[in-house]
């Protein structure tokens, strides 16, 4: 079942105006930007992470040319050493697949459990670039649009400086 129409009518419901583009699927953030390259918009990466314990989740958003050091990251949610989560977590906390992380998984994130930490340096961006839950399709949303989705959600937000 294609995830992305539950995305759509999620930012729908919440007056987002949004852009849509469809492309072959892509499995990471460089086969990606081939895709985002003609686009006017901040492409952006999404990484879910797992603390050691796997008791407690992030979704970390950044610049796609952005490197993510997680020992950074630690000290910024004060919990132990962190890790890619597995395609079996991301499924049973964000109910997306590999090469489909974004924030617009947190739809399916019912209890708010999933902590969200955004780079700084997208703050104030015009135009950002994130999948609708499915890696065959792109979706082009302003910050404030962003701030809006997410203020919609339950989940633990923070803005902080990422390298």
């Amino acid at each position: 079942m294609d995830p992305a129409p539950s995305v759509y009518a999620a930012l729908d419901a919440l007056g987002i105006r949004y852009e849509r583009h469809e492309h072959p699927a892509v499995f990471t953030a460089e086969e990606a930007a081939v895709h985002w390259a003609a686009l006017a918009a901040t492409q952006c990466k999404n990484l879910f992470l797992r603390n050691k314990k796997g008791n407690r989740h992030y979704l970390v958003i950044l610049e796609i040319s952005k490197a993510a050091d997680l020992k950074q990251i630690v000290k910024f949610v004060g919990d132990d050493r962190l890790s890619f989560g597995s395609p079996e977590r991301l499924m049973n906390e964000l109910g997306l697949t590999p090469g489909s992380v974004s924030p617009f998984g947190l739809i399916n994130d019912h209890d708010g459990s999933v902590r969200v930490l955004i780079d700084a340096d997208l703050r104030g961006a015009d135009r950002l670039i994130f999948h609708p839950n499915i890696n065959t399709a792109s979706v082009v949303v302003s910050w404030q649009d962003l701030e809006k989705f997410l203020a919609s959600r339950s989940n633990s937000v923070s803005v902080v400086t990422i390298g």
